[in-house]
């Protein structure tokens, strides 16, 4: 059973007290340096990093401003606003660790910072980390080599280079299997066997079932034994097209988890953690669900969590669950102090990246200079100017999702267009030059193909209702951890508490209510179908760029929201 919100920022405030280091850079009138200065703890160190997105760069990343909790998870972090956040958190708004952990005043304080992130920023970090804690290992939680034009053109080649140079132990996955099966294996039987060990337990063959990958890594960490198991994201062939994975299976596993977890424990593992890509929520229910566990590493859902929820497990042991956000932005640190086969106690910090805080790793810097070299033309074209805030993080829409609908709209003459609620995708600052890399960050798919087609009334309102589900099931187990499609030419409402098939109602295309028997054309983009033709969204948005040059007139379009009054996620 997880501790309540209440008991929660108890724990938060205590920490705080006692040195949690959420404050610390407020007393350089906001520097980030401070961050960086705290001491190994114990004996036994992970450093963790996920969902980078093949950022290779520094980056602009705006945190959501809207994640609604459902169930349990309902005004629990990370479902807490931003005001909430920031005052439950005793961070002083405008101050560094407030900008890295929240979206408020983004422009402004992401004007006074800089970019987070960057390969060359993040192995530095990563480097001083290891100098202090001997032994320690690097986990990467996958969504590592998709996100970006350089990661699709060499089909992650870039991204396996730079997490070599980076120096990762253990990885699981996720979009890395949208480059196909056969590329994976190439790549984990290549340049990574070896060096990365590749872990899923979750993973097996449709056939007969065999393991597709090892189960868990096992590791000696000063002395300690350890175990690394992996957990890919479950619900790959659903999420992303099933034909690219045909002969594997997922799912998360639960049986084969506490198997797996026994075999570790009785192999003489003393500390065993869960790196995992399932997403905070569904984490956090099966943390209490297996025995056996000491921490899970999670991912998926990009939420920066400063401090791990504990989770009463089965067995009556705590497990520690932690979400490292995205995009590079922050490196997750895990301190434990293991005597006699037992935690004695734990330090954990999310630190986030601050590139004008850490000198770039000059191999790294090296390497990334490298990997972009035969690209460079291509993926620096000016396409136009935004004179407003891109920014996609968000339960419904951002501006940088609307301007996707917009151009599919104007490009396919289409009165509706729909586009996935991908979470990772960078952002812009308004007076940026939109180039074409910066929109193949927010669309670089293997499954690219812009689609126009007809739907009836009923179909458009199942989809929408359907995704729902998918984002505001009570059960955690039944959320694949995106954000809602994001919808271009409607208007409509939306009730994330009502029942399922009842969330969805008013749907009105200008002035006209939508009719269930009507047809109506809509464009679209990533279908999971196999063979489907189109030109690539990334083309289709290029073009509409080139034509408007300048980008002023942004309206973002976000349901009505029923039945929400007073609550956590808004307040």
């Amino acid at each position: 059973m997880s501790i309540h919100r209440r008991e929660f920022l108890g724990v938060l405030a205590a920490a705080a007290a006692a040195g949690m280091p959420l404050a610390a850079a407020q007393r350089r009138s906001g520097s980030a340096v401070d961050l960086y200065d705290f001491k190994r703890f114990g004996n036994v160190s992970f450093m963790h990093v996920t969902d980078s997105h093949a950022q290779l760069l520094p980056i602009y990343y705006r945190e959501a401003s809207l994640n609604i909790g459902v169930g349990e998870a309902r005004g629990r972090l990370p479902h807490l606003s931003s005001e909430q956040l920031l005052s439950s958190m005793g961070l002083q708004r405008g101050s560094a660790t407030a900008h890295a952990f929240l979206p408020l005043d983004f422009e402004e304080a992401a004007r006074r910072y800089g970019k987070v992130g960057g390969y060359a920023h993040l192995a530095s970090l990563v480097k001083r980390i290891r100098s202090e804690r001997p032994g320690s290992l690097l986990l990467d939680g996958g969504d590592t080599w998709q996100g970006s034009g350089t990661a699709l053109w060499t089909r992650g080649l870039d991204m396996v280079n730079a997490q070599l140079e980076l120096g990762v132990d253990v990885m699981t996955g996720h979009w890395e299997f949208t480059y196909g099966m056969d590329r994976v294996r190439e790549l984990v039987d290549g340049p990574m066997k070896g060096r990365i060990e590749f872990v899923a337990q979750n993973i097996a063959t449709q056939d007969f079932g065999d393991p597709v990958f090892a189960s868990y890594a096992k590791r000696e960490i000063n002395g300690v034994p350890v175990a690394v198991i992996g957990q890919a994201f479950p619900y790959t062939p659903i999420a992303n097209p099933r034909h690219l994975v045909a002969e594997w299976r997922f799912g998360i596993e639960e049986q084969n988890l506490q198997t797996t977890i026994d075999a570790a424990r009785a192999a003489g593992a003393q500390i065993v953690v869960l790196l995992s890509h399932n997403g905070f929520d569904v984490d956090m229910k099966l943390a209490g669900r297996v025995r056996g566990l000491d921490a899970i590493l999670g991912g998926h859902t990009h939420d920066g969590l400063p401090q791990p929820m504990a989770v009463r497990a089965p067995d009556g042991g705590t497990v520690l669950v932690t979400n490292a956000g995205s995009n590079g932005k922050y490196l997750g640190v895990l301190d434990l102090d293991v005597r006699e086969g037992k935690i004695r106690g734990h330090q954990y910090r999310l630190l986030p990246v601050f590139a004008n805080e850490l000198s770039a790793d000059t191999a790294m810097q090296a390497l990334i200079e490298r990997e972009r070299a035969p690209y460079l033309s291509r993926l620096s074209e000016p396409l136009a100017v935004t004179e407003q805030l891109l920014y996609r993080r968000g339960n419904f829409n951002g501006s940088y999702d609307q301007l996707i609908l917009d151009a599919l709209r104007a490009e396919l003459d289409a009165p509706i267009a729909l586009s996935p609620g991908f979470r990772w995708g960078t952002s812009l600052l308004a007076g940026s030059t939109i180039t074409y890399e910066d929109v193949l960050n927010a669309t670089a798919i293997t499954y690219p193909a812009v689609t126009l087609t007809e739907m009836s009334g009923t179909q458009l309102k199942a989809v929408l209702e359907d995704v729902a589900d998918n984002l505001f099931n009570e059960d955690p187990y039944y959320q694949q951890g995106g954000d809602m499609v994001r919808v271009g030419g409607l208007s409509w409402s939306c009730a994330p508490y009502a029942p399922s098939g009842q969330r969805i109602d008013n749907l009105r295309l200008g002035d006209e209510p939508i009719e269930a028997s009507k047809n109506y054309k809509v464009a679209g983009w990533a279908s999971v179908a196999e063979n489907v033709q189109g030109e690539a969204v990334f083309d289709v948005v290029a073009r509409h760029l080139r034509g408007r040059k300048r980008i002023t007139d942004i309206a973002v379009q976000s349901p009505t929201l029923v039945g929400m009054t007073g609550d956590p996620a808004l307040t």
